[in-house]
């Protein structure tokens, strides 16, 4: 529980005015529910615990289903849902302002899934999705006005499942060495790749032979370097395990094609896909899941888009727990890893909002320097203040090309300069060698 704390910490917000946290634990993990309860009460916080969540038997099914809300969706209907929503909270305001923010730990190894595509579903009609659309963004404003993203916090962790295999004891006791590495050694390493990237106007990427991936992603500018800083400095506070560095990227500029070859978004996996962007947005994409080129589209459509048409890159991160990577390989478990613990392993590229959503004029102090934090939005969230309903677009889901995938990751100055943070599979800025011993003890 120091992770959930440390996250109202290192934010300067005070967990002490709140009373709850949210305990979300999947089925089968109830002792150590019990555990995150206790280790709650030492910091004068009572747990509020929903049923323990589980994906179920059939998983086919709620995947055929996940558009019955067809048979409802109506503006009269999202009207009716909006009020009674607005009423409940409004009466239960007092407690809302009282949350802390969820304490979830989340499950990974189970067998995988990859859905059938059946014709006979339920789908939204166009006039539907704009509805859902609006639905979706007035709830979030309705829920942002209730419970304060910038007074509260969360934290995440991830373990394996028993479905994993017969390793499953060998992995959970790495998958603990994964969640209890150094949070303080690795944010000294990591700062050395965020001072180069403090220094670039974009950042270019590039996926070795047979990956398509090349990508341009243009940076904000810094006003005031001595005191200002492009990306955070991520440790194993609220998102655990540690090892990454964020930023918020401009749009305008950002160009390219992000390639991965197989990887679980959602519970889902995707072969081959490959998303084009141009200045920021989401403008083709494809996937090698199905004979039909247009049933891949769909597929892509229905799962990472809808309601939206496209959506925007919400974050750039440089994964850097090596650690992790190294005992993925030695498993052979990378299609099984959770995104928590995947966006930890190479470069990610986030579709949606950015991590700073509904909490972008907070101060964002650097965990080592103090710093402030400046990369919070791009040109959509920026609407937020004159256009609030549509500035967001409630979603954000994490994309990471994994490093055996990966040729460069080179900061490119504006006088044409150059500095690789990673080149051939190893990270080459000076300060990060002890990255790469995991590596080259595989």
């Amino acid at each position: 529980m120091k992770s959930f704390i440390d996250g109202f910490i290192r934010a300067k917000k005070d967990y002490r005015i709140k009373r709850y946290a949210n305990v979300m634990i999947p089925l089968g993990m109830e002792a150590l529910g019990r555990l995150v309860i206790k280790e709650l009460e030492n910091f004068g916080l009572q747990a509020m615990v929903p049923t323990p969540m589980s994906k179920g038997i059939n998983r086919q099914y709620p995947y055929d289903h996940r558009f019955d809300n067809a048979l409802s969706l109506t503006k009269d209907f999202m009207e009716h849902n909006l009020q009674v929503t607005e009423a409940t909270m409004e009466a239960m305001k007092e407690t809302i302002a009282l949350q802390a923010g969820p304490v979830y730990v989340e499950l990974f190894g189970e067998t995988p899934f990859s859905p059938t595509v059946k014709k006979t579903c339920l789908k939204l009609s166009d006039e539907q999705q704009q509805l859902y659309r609006e639905f979706s963004a007035r709830s979030a404003q309705l829920y942002y006005k209730y419970a304060k993203r910038d007074e509260s916090s969360f934290t995440i962790i991830a373990f394996p499942s028993t479905e994993i295999g017969e390793r499953f004891a060998e992995i959970f006791a790495d998958t603990l060495k994964i969640n209890l590495l150094d949070s303080g050694e690795y944010a000294r390493i990591q700062q050395h790749i965020i001072d180069v990237l403090d220094t670039a106007e974009y950042v270019h990427v590039r996926g070795k032979a047979g990956n398509d991936t090349d990508i341009r992603v243009q940076m904000h500018k810094l006003s005031d370097p001595e005191h200002q800083t492009l990306f955070e400095n991520c440790v194993a506070d609220v998102n655990i395990p540690v090892g990454e560095v964020f930023t918020s990227p401009v749009l305008t500029g950002t160009n390219g094609t992000l390639h991965v070859e197989d990887i679980y978004l959602g519970s889902l996996r995707y072969f081959n896909l490959k998303i084009h962007f141009e200045d920021g947005w989401v403008k083709d994409y494809s996937c090698t899941n199905f004979d039909d080129a247009e049933e891949a589209k769909r597929y892509i459509h229905e799962n990472l888009l809808l309601p939206h048409k496209s959506l925007p890159i919400g974050e750039f991160a440089i994964g850097t727990n090596t650690t992790a990577y190294m005992i993925s390989k030695k498993y052979d478990i990378m299609h099984l890893l959770p995104i928590l613990i995947i966006e930890k392993m190479g470069p990610h590229f986030a579709i949606g909002d950015t991590c700073y959503s509904h909490e972008e004029d907070a101060p964002h102090p650097s965990l080592l320097n103090g710093k402030e934090m400046i990369a919070v939005e791009n040109e959509k969230s920026a609407t937020r203040k004159e256009d609030p309903l549509n500035a967001y677009m409630q979603k954000h889901t994490d994309i990471t090309l994994p490093y055996e995938m990966l040729e460069s990751i080179t900061a490119v100055r504006s006088d044409g300069s150059k500095q690789d943070i990673i080149r051939d599979g190893r990270f080459v800025v000076p300060g990060t060698e002890e990255l790469n011993i995991p590596l080259e003890e595989m």
